[in-house]
């Protein structure tokens, strides 16, 4: 098989697959799937960056809930309550399974108050801790408490120690 190097964009209607052949039994499988959606099967690179962070799906939680992983899992939560909320986390292990996590899995969510009338505050939940950042300095990367109108978003980091323990930080 031969490499092929472009000078101009590479462009396909139906999309581009990344395969390996198994060179006993030739069976394909497919590591990776570039499209309109894009979907990744096989992954080993450690050293991903995302620059682009679209959210196709949200979470609204508009009074005072625990987040189901599901909710979480979407990266971005809206609250338009007009009552002060608490958004509480789930369980590191609920988290976990939901994205299969494993050590140095890392995520970040954000919450999206500006339609708010009233604060949201973030709590977690059993096998989430707060990072030492966040410990050490609660005004900044410890402040778990959203403002409503147009300064209310905010971005966390969610990373895994374990499969079924996070360390949580504001970074936004």
């Amino acid at each position: 098989m031969s490499n092929t190097t472009f000078s101009g964009p590479v462009r396909s209607e139906n999309g581009f697959q990344d395969i390996t052949v198994n060179a006993t039994t030739g069976a394909v499988t497919v590591d990776a799937t570039f499209g309109a959606t894009t979907s990744v099967t096989n992954l080993t690179t450690t050293n991903l960056v995302f620059t682009d962070q679209n959210h196709p799906s949200t979470a609204a939680i508009n009074a005072t809930a625990t987040a189901t992983a599901a909710e979480v899992i979407t990266g971005y939560i809206t609250s338009t309550s007009a009552a002060a909320t608490t958004i509480t986390l789930p369980t590191g292990t609920s988290l976990g399974a939901a994205l299969g996590a494993v050590r140095g899995t890392v995520m970040d969510l954000y919450v999206d108050n500006t339609a708010g009338a009233s604060t949201v505050t973030i709590a977690v939940a059993t096998n989430g801790i707060l990072s030492s950042a966040a410990a050490d300095t609660p005004g900044s990367f410890g402040d778990l408490t959203i403002a409503s109108g147009a300064t209310g978003l905010a971005r966390f980091t969610i990373m895994f120690s374990s499969a079924t323990a996070y360390v949580f930080t504001r970074t936004a």
